[in-house]
């Protein structure tokens, strides 16, 4: 008669002498398994991440949609640059142009003031040369001479009236230390005291301006 032997379970034949070497494997299934879970984990977080920061296509054509609508109001703007710069170059020439012609002819207006006067005194010249040459000629007429000195004379006078040259010839006025210089003063009971009684030399104004003062005598009172 044959003797039944009882059934042992995996963890008792862990336990037993025996079985601990099959208990060790177990053992490092377990941990193998949990290692492998946990890299595969890993594996998979980054691809949740990016997951997270990657585009749908919808969104990514959306994008290229913006940037070629985007694209004409750029050329637009960079047109609008240009035309700008050019503007502003071509501003920036035309005054430094402006400027240099300006300068130009304050330059011309200082060189060349005194053309038109110069021109109104080449007759007089001409008349005084025909003057002397009357006068130093063979058997000359002096009455004729002074004819013409005193046609010369008009002449140049006429030519200070054009250019508003006036004479100053204050005989017999008042002195006046404005336009008059007194070279000396003569006791005379019969003038105005601080008359003028007599003109050295005659003075000259342009413009109303004094370029030089009479050269007078005045009269005191005794």
């Amino acid at each position: 008669m044959s003797l039944h032997r009882p059934h042992i379970g995996p963890l008792r034949a862990a336990l037993m002498p025996g079985g601990r070497q099959a208990s060790n494997t177990v053992e490092n299934t377990v941990e193998k398994a949990k290692v492998e879970k946990a890299v595969s984990d890993e594996n998979k977080q980054p691809e949740l991440e990016e997951d997270e920061v990657t585009l749908s296509p919808e969104a990514e054509t959306s994008e290229e949609s913006t940037a070629v609508d985007e694209s004409p109001e750029i050329a637009a703007l960079k047109e609008e640059l240009a035309q700008a710069k050019e503007q502003v170059l071509r501003a920036a020439a035309e005054a430094q142009n402006a400027r240099r012609r300006a300068e130009q002819d304050v330059e011309k207006a200082h060189k060349y003031a005194l053309e038109k006067f110069v021109s109104d005194l080449l007759p007089v010249a001409d008349n005084m040369e025909r003057a002397i040459g009357a006068a130093t000629a063979e058997g000359a007429d002096l009455n004729s001479v002074v004819e013409g000195v005193e046609l010369t004379l008009k002449s140049l006078f006429d030519a200070f009236k054009r250019h508003n040259v006036e004479m100053l010839d204050p005989k017999g006025e008042p002195f006046d230390p404005q336009v008059h210089q007194a070279m000396t003063m003569v006791p005379q009971p019969e003038a105005e005291p601080n008359s003028v009684l007599d003109v050295f030399q005659k003075g000259y104004t342009l413009n109303g301006r004094l370029v030089r003062p009479a050269m007078v005598v005045v009269a005191k009172s005794e």
